[in-house]
């Protein structure tokens, strides 16, 4: 994060005056979502977002979320704006307005797509078919993804993992390879 320091004359006093976040400062702000909690929702299907993942959104200035069933896993995923308009602006980049079949792919990607703000309270409505895309009963696992947040049936909340003797082999093999040019 870069400050500006900036020395000020205000009503005859002089003062030291820290501008912590740059409007350029702001747009670059990484969150970083990190931990896997469980919450139960309500009988409307409201949950609170854990209160550590709502100070990164509080951080990185967020009060918009979209989510959508994810591409891959039957989980849900949260998306702070700004990440969504990064992911829908690359699928953009990519999609020929001409062609049919990525028309289609654009089509279904944003119709399972919905804009969500949390209440005062910290807490969110997960309708109904959402629930059901991801197989949710009522006990749900926030897990941090990097820049995104999943929302799994507890139950189901171990699909998305491996052992851990498969973990530490894999990390390694990842972390030991070597870059790649692209």
């Amino acid at each position: 994060m870069v400050f500006e320091k900036k020395v000020e004359k205000c009503g005859g006093l002089w003062g030291n005056f820290t501008n912590f976040a740059s409007e350029e400062t702001l747009t670059n702000v990484h969150m970083r979502f990190l931990g896997n909690i469980e919450a139960k929702t309500d009988a409307k299907g409201r949950v609170f977002l854990p209160a550590t993942f709502r100070k990164v959104l509080q951080t990185g200035g967020e009060e918009t979320l979209m989510m959508r069933k994810d591409v891959h896993q039957r989980c849900l995923v949260l998306y702070p704006e700004s990440v969504w308009n990064k992911r829908m602006d690359a699928l953009l980049e990519k999609v020929n307005e001409w062609d049919d079949v990525g028309q289609q792919v654009l089509r279904q990607y944003v119709s399972e797509a919905m804009e969500l703000t949390l209440d005062g309270n910290g807490r969110f409505l997960i309708p109904k078919r959402y629930m059901e895309m991801a197989d949710i009963d009522q006990t749900v696992r926030f897990i941090g993804m990097n820049d995104v947040i999943e929302i799994w049936a507890a139950e189901k909340a171990e699909q998305p993992f491996m052992p851990q003797e498969e973990f530490a082999a894999r990390l390694k093999a990842i972390m030991t390879a070597s870059p790649t040019t692209t």
